[in-house]
């Protein structure tokens, strides 16, 4: 069988925040996927002398920490609070995030020990690379869940991972367009079985 970029598959993978994406990846990962993190390559865009001298242009010097390096953080309560800064920021990063995925998904189809492509992008649907990938896969978890690894994680509250939802597509909307729900609820045993059914749904053609 043919997909998109040869004859792997590429499988985005979006989900809930705090789902556990993450996680599931490494379960794909484990049955022999390649997983392209695209968070990784966010934060490795912010590291390019030519995306932080265009965003230190946008919002000024404080942003940088001391050492000369861009504050996540400042950044973060910047786009936030205005679409139109998020808007700004992800014109500056995307274009080299994308760049780096293609590549990632030309080498793995050249390398035979992997069978498919694990795209982790929490915001896939918002960049537009719907197209890029041959099917979703939703990673989806209850609230509860997701507030306490969250709250663990990062130290966010209920209203902080509203704020951040409302930045993203409606949980509805990106579940329609997945071919299929992973569920991680449970344990990490369970979580493998969920992919496993999953990935035999997804390589197979059978959803």
């Amino acid at each position: 069988m043919t997909f998109k970029h040869g004859t792997k598959p590429v499988i985005g993978l979006i989900g809930a925040i705090g789902a556990g994406k993450s996680t599931a990846a490494k379960c794909f990962a484990l049955r022999s996927g390649h997983v392209i993190d695209a968070d990784a390559l966010g934060h490795d865009a912010l590291r390019q002398p030519e995306i932080v001298a265009a965003l230190v242009k946008l919002w000024g010097e404080g942003i940088r920490r001391e050492d000369g390096t861009l504050d996540r953080r400042e950044i973060g309560r910047i786009v936030f609070a205005d679409r139109a800064q998020r808007n700004a920021l992800e014109a500056t990063v995307f274009p080299y995030i994308g760049e780096r995925t293609h590549a990632e998904i030309a080498s793995a189809q050249a390398n035979p020990g992997v069978a498919f492509v694990i795209l982790d992008a929490p915001v896939l649907l918002e960049a537009g690379w719907g197209d890029v990938v041959d099917s979703l896969v939703y990673v989806d978890a209850s609230r509860e869940a997701r507030l306490a690894r969250l709250a663990a994680r990062s130290g966010w509250d209920e209203a902080e991972l509203t704020r951040r939802e409302t930045a993203q597509w409606p949980a509805a909307e990106k579940k329609a367009r997945a071919v299929a729900v992973v569920v991680n609820d449970a344990g990490l045993a369970e979580l493998q079985e969920e992919v496993d059914r999953v990935l035999t749904q997804v390589t197979r053609g059978a959803v």
